[in-house]
């Protein structure tokens, strides 16, 4: 399949976490110009010397930081991986100091980036692609998930509110909701049986998801072999939001 992508300048936030590193080195392989961002000044200068990406730091909370390192910047796609889990709570014990941050970051800093962003991409009139991180919590319910949930399902809005208003400048906004990645931060949680154990029971796929089964994706949806995809919300559950 060909991309497209080779030599186009791509911007990744959260690019030091899990879904984001895997997004990073597979547009390197692709040829892409790939800019990682993210807050792990350590992580990113050793993305840098693994993929030859070029780095950009910013606080995903302000906006005047958001401003400042996106206004100029040559852009053909975007990819908003950056985010935070918060807490486990029931929308009757939820602590609303976490759902406010929750919102902050991965709402309203997902709005941020593509408000930046898209302003110089329509500047240079070259089109491109949008690809936001959302996630399984915002396609259905899952307990203890009120605040992500709640974060996830606004970026599922903004994407397809997105893809509507940047379509005439030929420019693509899609998301990409994931199931569990398994990594030691997720596991004190999904890897509890009485947790994790209903809900791989229920997916048709049986496993849990890695963090290249999300990057090919959204690779592909910034792709051009993605050119009339846009507003799609594409799970990548194993089939669990299908039964």
């Amino acid at each position: 399949m060909e991309t497209g992508l080779s030599t186009r300048p791509i911007l990744v936030t959260g690019a030091t976490g899990g879904i984001g590193a895997a997004t990073v080195k597979l547009l390197a392989i692709e040829g892409a110009d790939v800019i990682a961002a993210g807050r792990n000044q350590k992580r990113l200068t050793e993305l840098a010397d693994e993929t030859g990406c070029r780095t950009l730091s910013f606080d995903l909370t302000s906006e005047d930081e958001i401003k400042s390192a996106l206004s100029g910047l040559d852009l053909y796609g975007v990819v908003n991986c950056g985010g935070w889990g918060g807490e486990i709570a029931t929308p009757m014990d939820t602590d609303i100091s976490v759902f406010d941050k929750v919102i902050d970051i991965n709402a309203r800093g997902t709005l941020l980036v593509m408000k930046y962003a898209s302003e110089t991409m329509i500047k240079s009139a070259k089109g491109g692609a949008i690809v936001n991180v959302s996630s399984q919590a915002s396609l259905v319910g899952l307990a203890g998930h009120v605040s992500y949930a709640s974060s996830k399902g606004a970026v599922d809005a903004m994407t397809r509110v997105s893809a509507l208003e940047l379509g005439k400048h030929n420019i693509r906004v899609n998301a990409v909701n994931p199931t569990v990645v398994m990594t030691p931060m997720s596991e004190w949680y999904w890897g509890r049986d009485d947790i994790g154990g209903p809900l791989i029971e229920t997916m048709p796929l049986h496993k849990w998801a890695t963090e290249n089964d999300c990057a090919g994706p959204i690779v592909f949806l910034l792709s051009d072999a993605a050119a009339m995809i846009t507003g799609v919300c594409l799970p990548i559950d194993g089939g669990f939001t299908a039964v």
